[in-house]
């Protein structure tokens, strides 16, 4: 068996960077996802995904499922509850059908959602309650 490093070649591997799993177009999955490492999504998953990390779903992608992640970029569509522990953004020709949980959220023009949205407050190590709101 090839090691990841042979196979691609030294040059197109940075071993320092993060790892993405790469769901490409064409594919379709049924079940859920679990990932420690960044997602990208081009494809279609009928199942939740849970990732440690940036979830990305592109243009193309499509998930019918709950999605509970660290960072979301949504270009594609998604039906079911997003749960976001930090930054969601909604682009252009992001289409959501559920409710959305998330700490920062930044919908482009021309993104389309439907459901409820709750802000969550940040978590604080020192039990203060932050009540400013900052608008970027």
């Amino acid at each position: 068996m090839l090691k990841r490093k042979e196979f691609f070649g030294s040059s197109s591997i940075n071993e320092t960077s993060d790892k993405v799993n790469v769901i490409l177009s064409g594919t379709e999955i049924t079940g859920d996802i679990v990932s420690n490492s960044n997602l990208l999504i081009e494809g279609e998953i009928n199942g939740n995904i849970s990732c440690s990390g940036k979830v990305q779903i592109g243009t193309s992608g499509k998930i019918k499922g709950n999605l509970v992640c660290v960072n979301a970029d949504v270009e594609g569509s998604l039906d079911g509850e997003l749960t976001i522990e930090n930054l969601l953004i909604l682009r252009t020709t992001a289409r959501i059908k559920g409710d959305i949980q998330t700490l920062k959220l930044n919908i482009e023009e021309g993104a389309f959602f439907e459901g409820a949205c709750v802000m969550k407050s940040p978590v604080s190590t020192n039990n203060t309650f932050k009540t400013d709101i900052e608008f970027d």
